[in-house]
């Protein structure tokens, strides 16, 4: 084993972490300058492996902290790396890594990395080697300089610690303190045996004397026993009386409380049905207010609609007269337009024919009157040219002129035939659409009056709706007094079951129910309570049972308990028990199987998820007829065992009942707060349902409102498109006739222009024939013939043409006046009067009154219904309150006949009280008794029958007289017998310990002597090593000389070395007064000088043989030389690094690591490290040879 590597940070001069490289088994040298950090790197080591840095203070630890430039080190630590491949440590690793924290505060150890004690540090370094009594391993400077100028008395001193006598010294004195400790205890034992003896000998005398007492006291408990026994056995008869009294008692009075319970149910059952009637008397009531609301509303709303009537009907008639009139006037002006219109009708045909004759005669005289022009022109022309072919060209001429007028007239022709089929088309559209405005026109009345029949429907459909929601709004009276009422009576249910348990629960209770509801959590079931039925017979039993577990909350598993537990911590809302499913693993209990003991689970209904929670509670549980069987069962079947009446029996024996008053029942509370619950949750349902109706009604109201709002505009939109439908059917009436005048001016022009097309083409063709004609001057005899001809029918056909225009003139005057009258007065007049009809009838006529009387006829029907239901409603109040009354009356009988009832309780009750005191009186003289009986102590067997038979006054003369004997020994010491036996046990006890005592002394001495043998032994074994090898090593630093070690004694401060080995065995160790060193560095002959008389280097080198010499006897894993050689000559630095180098080759011998500024020990060396220090900073590199040779030399030039 050594050491293989150290890692430094943080001591003294060593800020930075300084990690060594791995030292060399055998020998290490450190060189660097002074003041550079070797001492510290020695420091180091000694503050992980030594005893020296131990108990230090505040000021001591900051000092062993780096105090340098930069951030303050607050702590440091020393690591230790072993190389442990020989196993000397026990930890069965090839290395050991050991390390030392401090701190300002705090000082700690690890091995392995894993922190451990100091103690255990020790004893680990211990067991591998590294002795306490031999700190020689660890030579710091100065240490040799302290050992030359050692005394003698003290290298003796050296050497007893070497020898481990520190050991024995300290198991000598602890062992003298056992001694002195076991002599006090030896003579206090002596003067307590000395006390015993003298009092065991006066409690001989008293012992004779307490046997007459004896006698005495004796016969005076049997006296005693006699006159107490005898006053037991009648108080027990009294107290047997009583009982009876009591059970004859208990008896009325369970018949009397039953009947009072009976009556407290039937007045609850009274007051239940009285506060149910006057929830239906205030409902009535608020149905009654509200029908007689709407029963006024209603009668208002008839009056009015009768004055509506009324107004209306007188208008009516005043109206009739008018329509009389009108109705005459608007015959009398269709009368004249059918006449008008037969006569125009008449006309039309003439004035058609004799237009066509004008036309066709017409035609005629135009032809006849072009023909003779034509032939005019042709005479006069054939006088104006001179030839042919001037002729020819000029009628060629107008040929093209006439083919180009006769295309433009034909193009006119075509336009006008067009322009005459669209005012046809036009006039046939204008006619079609006034024929629908007067359609629309003639049944106006009809769309008048379905609309007001729609209009009228979208009322009634209204009034319904209303009527329908005034039942609804009623019907939301009702419900908000029922929920308010069953608000009330949850309210205090919650109480009433609030005062059964403690306010936490209560508040818990209250909070779960909210959390389940805001998180919507399907697992939380319900109390024990809320989920189970019981029959009211076993009511009791299955309370007294559960206690406070009825409370208890079952949820499906632990997580859901956790959540709800999480938000019940978080809010403070109250403590809860849970009861989670999947934990619950109730045991089977040994169930008796008997007709009188029935499991309690059995009287119990409940869901089959419950099962294991109800199982828990009430498993080991069975229900029996009394008490005396409960505690049968519960003691051979080990199961808890309950009455009807809640009287109880545990397996252990105990018994627990009385009485239980029904009345603040926990369950019949939690069913009561369930029933409400629900009750007021119903209610609050259907309330919700009326409202959410309501407001379906109040869209459908409102939808009806809207429809009917459509339907009277479109009434109004009727009544008021008879002025623009009247002026739209005269606008088209205008258009037709103008658009008429034009067609016929169109036809004229389309005949003008046909006439010119037919002259023109007859023209062209005169044209065309003359062209192909001869050129003659005059006209031929034909020509001439037809010119005469032609002239004579002008005359005619003019003629015929004037008479057949005035005809036709006439005609049409006629017609244009009939139409204009019908155009211009009739139709209007027509118009005007259907417009007034129309008029009078949307202004309020029958139609109205109609309406008018249809609602008031539904009003007056809506009264009659309201009345008929205000008189049932009366009537339901009347016998209500008559139910009421009744009730009342019952249920102040009722009250009164309790309270008879309550009086000869309360006035038992007192008896019983009396009785109990009584009987508490005798039980307390009974106990009293019984103490006095018990007070007598053991009694012997003669007590019981010796004065059975004595009168009572002949037991009191003779108590007296044996009262009257005992005074006499009243100074009797009655606890003699006893402490004589004490005492004896006391003197053998103490006798035996004494013995005991003397043997441990004995014991103690030869211990010591055996100790102060061993310490002379290891004394002198420890001189003989150190002698030799001190002897040994000498030779081998100094080969020519010689040197020893001497013990110096009291008898002879100088010991010569002729002295004989028996005569040093013969001297004892105690007359060992100190250690000389004599030495001769020339001669093995010479006479040797004392260290005395050495020189400086001389000293040292003697000083450092004692240390090797001790390393020899002891030896460590390794050794750390601080600058040992610093006062040697050369010759001596050289021996002392040549042995340090033979003995480091020896693997058993160790390793060792130096510091020097002398080349000796560089040169043997087999790994050489250098320490450098900057910036305050300490550092250790690895060093060759030659640079630790040249950092040696120049150190030495320096010097």
């Amino acid at each position: 084993m050594y050491i293989k590597q150290i890692i430094i940070q943080g001591f003294k001069s060593y800020k930075e972490q300084t990690v060594i490289e791995p030292f060399s088994s055998k020998h290490n040298v450190i060189v660097g300058r002074n003041g550079s950090g070797k001492s510290n790197f020695f420091a180091a080591i000694r503050f992980v492996l030594s005893d020296a840095y131990t108990q230090m203070g505040r000021e001591e630890r900051q000092a062993l902290l780096h105090e340098g430039s930069g951030s303050a080190v607050m702590s440091a630590y020393v690591e230790i790396i072993f190389d442990n491949s020989d196993e000397r440590f026990p930890t069965g690793k090839d290395e050991l890594i050991l390390r030392r924290t401090i701190g300002l505060k705090k000082d700690e150890y690890s091995l392995d990395r894993k922190n451990a004690t100091k103690a255990d540090v020790m004893n680990l370094l211990e067991s591998a080697g590294f002795s306490r009594s031999n700190p020689y391993y660890i030579v710091p400077q100065g240490r040799v300089t302290t050992l030359t100028n050692m005394k003698d008395p003290e290298r003796l001193n050296l050497l007893k610690e070497v020898a481990g006598t520190q050991v024995y010294e300290a198991r000598r004195v602890e062992s003298l303190k056992i001694m002195t400790e076991t002599n006090n205890k030896r003579s206090k034992i002596d003067e307590l045996l000395d006390y015993i003896r003298e009092r065991l000998g006066e409690l001989e005398e008293e012992k004779e004397e307490l046997r007459n007492y004896q006698d005495k006291d004796r016969e005076r408990r049997c006296l005693e026993y006699t006159i107490y026994h005898r006053e037991q056995q009648e108080i027990a008869g009294a107290l047997e009386s009583i009982d009876e009294q009591r059970q004859e008692g208990v008896d009325e009075t369970d018949t009397s409380r039953e009947r009072f319970l009976a009556g407290e149910k039937k007045i609850n059952e009274t007051s239940s049905k009285i506060n149910v009637v006057r929830q239906q008397i205030d409902l009535l009531k608020v149905d009654k207010r509200q029908l007689e609301d709407e029963r006024r509303e209603t009668a208002r709303t008839r009056a009015k609609l009768e004055l509506d009537v009324k107004g209306l009907a007188d208008g009516q008639s005043r109206a009739q007269q008018g329509r009389s009139l009108h109705q005459k006037a608007l015959q009398d002006v269709q009368a004249a337009i059918q006449q008008r219109t037969s006569e125009l009708e008449k006309l039309v045909p003439q004035f058609s024919a004799k237009r066509e004759q004008e036309s066709i005669v017409k035609a005629e005289l135009d032809n006849a009157e072009a023909l003779r022009q034509r032939l005019y022109t042709k005479q006069g022309r054939n006088a104006r040219f001179k030839s042919k072919k001037e002729r020819d060209d000029w009628l060629r001429k107008e040929i093209g002129e006439a083919s180009a007028a006769l295309g433009t007239r034909k193009a006119t022709r075509l336009h006008l035939n067009e322009a005459c089929s669209a005012l046809e088309n036009d006039i046939a559209r204008v006619e079609a659409e006034i024929s629908d405005l007067r359609t629309k026109f003639e049944g106006r009345g009809a769309s008048l009056q379905d609309a007001a029949e729609e209009v009228q429907a979208a009322k009634d459909e209204r009034d319904r709706l209303i009527d329908q929601r005034k039942e609804l709004w009623r019907e939301e009276a009702k419900l908000d007094s029922v929920v308010s009422n069953a608000r009330q009576e949850l309210d205090r249910a919650e109480r009433m079951l609030s005062n059964t348990m403690d306010q936490n629960t209560s508040r818990g209770l209250a909070a779960v129910q909210r959390i389940k509801r805001q998180q919507n959590l399907q697992g939380v079931y319900g109390t024990l309570a809320e989920l189970m039925e019981v029959n009211e017979e076993f009511r009791t039993a299955v309370e007294v049972t559960a206690g406070n577990s009825l409370f208890h909350y079952i949820v499906d598993n632990d997580d859901t308990a956790t959540r709800v537990l999480e938000t019940l911590q978080k809010e403070r809302s109250g403590r809860i028990t849970f009861m989670p499913l999947n934990r619950l693993n109730p045991r089977p209990a040994n169930m008796p199987n008997s007709a009188d003991a029935i499991p309690m689970l059995k009287r119990i209904r409940f869901e089959p998820t419950y099962r294991k929670a109800f199982e828990q509670v009430f498993g080991k549980t069975i229900t029996c007829p009394n008490l005396q069987i409960a505690a049968q069962y519960a003691r051979s079947h080990g199961v808890n065992a309950i009455t009807l009446d809640g009287d109880r029996s545990d397996k252990k024996g105990a018994l627990t009942g009385g009485y239980h008053d029904t009345r603040n029942s926990r369950l019949l509370a939690v069913k009561d707060v369930s029933r409400w619950r629900s009750e007021y949750e119903r209610c609050r349902e259907e309330s919700v349902k009326t409202r959410r109706s309501i407001e379906q009604k109040d869209q459908e109201i409102t939808r009806a409102v809207g429809e009917l709002q459509k339907k009277e505009q479109r009434r109004q939109q009727l009544e008021g498109s008879f002025g623009p439908l009247q002026a739209e059917l005269r606008g088209r009436t205008t258009l037709l006739d103008r658009q008429k005048d034009s067609l016929d001016a169109k036809r004229q022009q389309t005949d003008n222009v046909e006439a010119g097309l037919k002259i023109l083409q007859e023209q062209l063709a005169a044209f065309e024939a003359e062209v192909s004609s001869d050129f003659k001057k005059v006209l031929s005899p034909q020509e001439e013939q037809q010119l005469e001809s032609l002239n004579t029918s002008t005359q005619q056909l003019r003629k015929q043409y004037s008479e057949l225009s005035t005809a036709r003139r006439e005609l049409e005057t006629r017609r244009s006046v009939i139409d204009a009258e019908l155009r211009e007065n009739l139709r209007p007049r027509l118009d005007q009067l259907r417009g007034q009809e129309y008029d009078e009838s949307a202004g309020g006529g029958s139609s109205s009154l109609q309406d008018s009387q249809r609602d008031l006829k539904r009003i007056s029907q809506a009264v009659a219904g309201l009345e008929k239901k205000l008189q049932e409603a009366e009537g339901a109040i009347e016998h209500a309150s008559s139910r009421l009354s009744a009730l009342e009356n019952a249920k102040a009988e009722a009250q009164r006949q309790q309270e008879e009832i309550a009086r000869f309780i309360e006035r038992y009750q007192k008896r019983i009280e009396r009785s109990m005191a009584k009987k508490a009186l005798l039980s307390e003289k009974a106990a009293e008794c019984n103490r006095n009986i018990r007070d007598l102590g053991v009694l012997p067997e003669e007590a019981f029958e010796r004065f059975e038979k004595t009168q009572s006054n002949t037991i009191v003369k003779r108590l007296h007289k044996v009262n009257e004997g005992l005074k006499k020994y009243s100074h009797v010491n009655k606890k003699a017998f006893e402490q004589y036996n004490n005492f004896t046990k006391q003197r053998d006890i103490l006798t035996k310990r004494r013995e005991e005592l003397d043997s441990s002394q004995e014991s103690i001495e030869e211990l010591i002597e055996v100790l102060d043998q061993r310490k002379d032994e290891a004394i002198e074994r420890t001189f003989k090593q150190v002698s030799r090898e001190f002897t040994q090593v000498f030779e081998r630093l100094v080969p020519a000389g010689r040197g020893r070690l001497i013990i110096q004694r009291k008898t002879d401060q100088v010991q010569d070395e002729e002295d004989s080995e028996e005569e040093e065995r013969r001297r004892s160790v105690e007359n060992y007064t100190g250690v000389g060193i004599s030495v001769s560095f020339n001669s093995k002959h010479d006479e040797q000088q004392r260290i005395q008389q050495l020189s400086g280097g001389q000293k040292s080198l003697c000083a450092l043989a004692l240390v090797f010499a001790i390393q020899q006897c002891d030896p460590a894993p390794f050794y750390l030389f601080d600058e040992i050689d610093a006062n040697l000559d050369a010759q001596y630095r050289t021996a002392v690094a040549n042995m340090l180098k033979s003995v480091s080759e020896n693997a058993e011998n160790g390793q060792f690591i130096c510091t020097t500024f002398r080349p000796e020990m560089v040169m043997v060396a087999d790994k050489c490290y250098g320490v450098l220090y900057n910036n305050k900073t300490s550092s250790i590199d690895v060093a060759t040879r030659e640079e630790a040779l040249q950092f040696v030399d120049g150190e030495k030039q320096v010097l």
